[in-house]
C-alpha cells in the first residue's frame, strides 16, 4: 500500500577529514528510518552527501601539498565508502561540489540579491585577528574577544548579507504553530529563547579571504559562504531550479518529510534555513530533528594518542549490523550516549548472542532434532501460547508508535521484548520434556511452530535496524521477511515449511578482554604511525631540558583588587569527557567538562592549538561561577583557563600534579 511520499536527509559530513562513529552514527539512523517508512509502505527518497566548501579545506589541501579538490575528492570518496560499508540505503549521494549543486547555488544568490534580500555591505566593528571574526562592543568579554580573550582592534572587511530579521516574525509564528517543526522540544526552546526572540542579526554569506567556494557570478572577489551552500543541498539534490523550471522529482518529494541532523547545528537548519526557504518562496521542511551525540566511554578519544574510533574499526571487530544496533539501541532520544569496546562486548554477549542468536539457534536444532527440520502446526494449544501470541502479534504496534516519534532506540527495545517473549516461552513449554512422551508430540509440533512463526515476525521488524542479520534468519527459517500489514496476524508460515539442517551462528560471543587488548593494540599501532609521520614531517623534538635560553613576557599591569573581588571567582579542576568542534567554526571547540558530580559545557577559542581529540582526558584548569554565554550558537557555562605567549599562542593550564575532578584551586 502506497502512503505517500516520505523525504529525508542527513546533514551533508564536511570533508575535512575521516569521521569518528559519532558522525557516523547519523547516517544509520537516518536509514534505519528511511528502511521502516519503506516497510510501511511510504515512497521514500533518502539523501546525504558530503559539504566540501571552505576555508579550512584550503588550508588542509595546501598542508597536503594538493588542490582543494583533490583533497575533498578523496575524504568523500572515504565518507561514501564508510556509508556503504555500514549498509546504509540512501537514493542520492550529493556533493557540494557537483556542478549542477554550484550552478543553483549561484543563480540562488543573484536572486535574492536581486530582490534585496541580500545586500552588499561590509563587516564593520572590533577585529580579532587569530580568531578572523568581527565583534560589536556589546559582545566583548571584558573588552576582548569572547572566543579567545585576546586583544581587538577596529577593522573593515567587505561582503554580502542576508536579511534575516526581515522573516523573523514569520519564522516565530511558523515555529508557534507547528509544534511538530522543531524536535526534540528542548532544541525548539533553545531556539526561540537564544536567538529568535532577542533578535536576529543579518548574516554574511559571502567571504573575499579564501578563494575555495562557489564564486559570486556578478562579484568575482567574493565567494558564497557556507550556509547558503550548504543547507541548499536538499532542494538541489533532488532537481530544484531556481528560474522555476524544477523537475518532477522536486515536485513530488518537496518539502522534506525530516532533516536529522546533529543537535550542534540545530541552529542553521532550523533559523537560517526555513528564512532562505521562505524568501524563495518555498516551503519549510516539516521536521528538524536534532540528535544527541555519541560519546567515547572513557573519556580519552585522541589522535595523538591513536585511539580515535570509526565505523570501519567496530565493524572489523564486531560485525556491520552488531554495530549498526550498538549505535541505534545505546542512544536516547534527548541524551548523549555512550560507547566503549567493554560495552559494546556486553551488548554483543547479551543481547545479540544470547537473547537472539541463541533463540534462533535453539529453535532451528530443536526442529531438526525432532522433526527433521519440518516445522508443522498441529493445533494442540494451551494457554500459554496465547501470551505469546498477543506479544508477538502486539510488537507491530508498538514499535511503529516508537518509530513515529523518532524514538528508535525504544523501537528496537521493544522487538527485543518479543524474543525475550519467545526465549520465556521455551522455559514455559520445556520442548526437551515434551519430547520424552510420544503421546506429547503434537504439541511438541506446535510449539516449534509457535516459535518459528514468531521469530521470522520479529525478524522481519528488526529488517530496516539489522538488514542482513533479519535476511539470515529468515532464510535459516525457510521463511520469507514479511511486510509490516502482514505481522499482526499469527500464523502465517506455511505448516510443513522446513528449517535448516545446518543453522549458522548469528553472532559469536566474545571475550572482553581479548576484545581490549587487540583494540589497545590497534591503537599503539596508530599512535606510533602518527609520531612517525609527525617526525617525518619535521615536527619539534626539542626538549624543556635541551632549551638553552628562556623567554619572559611582561604584559599590562591591571589595577589592584581586593580578595574580596577574587574571592567572587570559583576555580575547580574540571576532565574534558567529550570535545567536539562547533560546526562552521574556525576557532571554537565545545567541551564537556566533569567538575564533581556536575558536567558542563564550555566552548572556547582553541581550536587552531588543540584538536577536540587531544582535548578529551585532559584535566583543566575552569572558571566554574561565570555567567552562562552563547558563542556561535552554543551556549558556555564557564571557561577553561589559558596562558599565552607573545606571539598570541594558547596553552590550557593544567594542574601539575593529577588531582580529582572538582578539586578546588585556591
Amino acid at each position: 500500500m502506497n502512503k505517500g511520499k516520505y523525504y529525508i536527509t542527513t546533514a551533508i559530513a564536511y570533508t575535512s577529514g575521516k569521521p569518528h562513529i559519532g558522525n557516523s552514527y547519523e547516517i544509520v539512523l537516518a536509514d534505519s528510518i528511511a528502511r521502516f517508512k519503506r516497510k510501511e509502505g511510504y515512497d521514500v527518497f533518502f539523501q546525504t552527501g558530503t559539504d566540501e566548501h571552505g576555508q579550512k579545506i584550503e588550508l588542509k589541501a595546501q598542508e597536503a601539498g594538493v588542490t582543494p579538490k583533490e583533497f575533498v575528492d578523496d575524504v568523500a570518496g572515504t565518507i561514501k565508502g564508510l556509508w556503504d560499508l555500514m549498509d546504509t540505503s540512501y537514493d542520492k549521494f550529493i556533493r557540494t561540489t557537483d556542478t549542477a549543486h554550484e550552478k543553483q547555488v549561484q543563480k540562488i544568490f543573484k536572486r535574492l540579491y536581486d530582490q534585496g534580500d541580500i545586500y552588499k555591505g561590509s563587516y564593520e566593528g572590533l577585529y580579532c585577528t587569530p580568531c578572523e571574526s568581527f565583534w560589536t562592543e556589546s559582545q566583548l568579554v571584558d573588552g576582548k574577544c569572547p572566543d579567545c580573550g585576546r586583544e581587538v582592534k577596529p577593522a573593515k572587511e567587505e561582503a554580502y548579507f542576508f536579511r534575516m530579521s526581515k522573516y523573523a516574525d514569520k519564522l516565530i509564528e511558523h515555529i508557534n504553530t507547528h509544534p511538530e517543526f522543531i524536535q526534540p522540544v528542548s532544541r525548539k526552546n533553545e531556539m526561540m529563547n537564544n536567538f529568535l526572540l532577542p533578535g536576529l542579526q543579518d548574516l554574511c554569506v559571502s567571504r573575499t579571504s579564501f578563494k575555495w567556494g562557489i564564486p559570486v557570478d556578478f562579484d568575482d572577489k567574493h565567494v558564497v559562504y557556507v550556509w547558503l551552500d550548504a543547507l541548499t543541498n536538499y532542494i538541489t539534490g533532488i532537481g530544484y531550479d531556481c528560474d522555476g523550471n524544477s523537475t518532477e522529482q522536486y515536485k513530488k518529494y518537496w518539502p522534506a518529510d525530516l532533516h536529522l541532523i546533529g543537535k550542534d547545528i540545530i541552529r542553521f537548519h532550523t533559523i537560517y534555513w526555513p528564512i532562505f526557504l521562505m524568501a524563495l518562496g518555498e516551503p519549510l521542511p516539516k521536521q528538524v530533528f536534532g540528535h544527541p551525540w555519541l560519546l567515547q566511554g572513557d573519556g580519552k578519544m585522541s589522535k595523538s594518542k591513536g585511539n580515535v574510533i570509526y565505523a570501519d574499526d567496530l565493524v572489523d571487530f564486531f560485525g556491520v549490523d552488531a554495530v549498526r544496533y550498538f549505535v541505534l539501541h545505546e542512544m536516547p532520544f534527548e541524551n548523549d550516549g555512550v560507547i566503549s569496546w567493554e560495552l559494546m562486548v556486553e551488548r554483543l554477549n547479551s543481547d545479540l548472542a544470547n537473547t537472539l542468536g541463541n533463540l534462533v539457534n535453539r529453535t532451528i536444532s530443536m526442529s531438526n532434532k525432532y522433526f527433521g527440520g519440518v516445522v508443522c502446526d498441529k493445533g494442540v494449544t494451551s494457554e500459554v501460547d496465547d501470551d505469546l501470541k498477543a506479544v508477538v502479534t502486539g510488537a507491530f504496534d508498538k514499535v511503529s508508535a516508537k518509530m513515529e516519534n523518532l524514538r528508535v532506540a525504544d523501537a528496537i527495545t521493544e522487538i527485543f521484548t518479543l524474543f525475550k517473549r519467545c526465549n520465556k516461552y521455551i522455559d514455559e513449554t520445556e520442548p526437551w520434556v515434551l519430547a520424552k512422551d510420544e503421546a506429547k508430540k503434537d504439541r511438541l509440533s506446535t510449539v516449534l511452530y509457535n516459535l518459528v512463526e514468531g521469530i521470522v515476525i520479529g525478524a522481519s521488524l528488526l529488517e530496516p535496524f539489522m538488514p542482513k542479520t533479519a535476511e539470515k534468519i529468515a532464510s535459516q527459517l525457510g521463511a520469507s521477511l514479511r511486510s509490516f500489514d502482514e505481522l499482526t496476524e499469527f500464523g502465517k508460515y506455511a505448516s510443513g515449511g522446513k528449517v535448516t539442517d545446518k543453522p549458522e551462528i548469528l553472532f559469536a560471543r566474545l571475550d572482553v578482554k581479548e576484545v581490549v587488548e587487540k583494540a589497545e593494540a590497534m591503537f599503539a599501532q596508530r599512535k606510533a604511525e602518527a609520531a612517525a609521520g609527525e617526525a617525518g614531517a619535521g615536527g619539534e623534538d626539542e626538549t624543556e631540558n635541551e632549551k638553552t635560553t628562556e623567554t619572559v613576557i611582561d604584559i599590562e599591569t591591571k589595577p589592584e583588587i581586593e580578595y574580596g573581588d577574587f574571592d567572587k571567582l570559583q576555580f575547580q579542576v574540571g576532565e574534558i569527557i567529550a570535545c567536539e568542534e562547533v560546526k562552521k567554526s574556525k576557532k571554537l571547540l565545545c567541551s564537556k567538562v566533569k567538575i564533581g558530580s556536575q558536567v558542563k559545557q564550555i566552548v572556547s577559542g582553541i581550536r587552531k592549538y588543540y584538536s577536540a581529540e587531544e582535548m578529551v582526558g585532559k584535566k583543566v584548569m575552569v572558571l566554574v561561577n561565570l555567567k552562562p554565554a552563547t558563542l556561535a550558537g552554543v551556549v558556555s557555562e564557564g571557561m577553561l583557563l589559558c596562558a599565552e605567549d607573545a606571539e598570541g599562542n594558547l596553552a590550557l593550564v593544567t594542574p601539575e600534579k593529577d588531582m580529582p575532578a572538582g578539586a578546588e584551586i585556591c
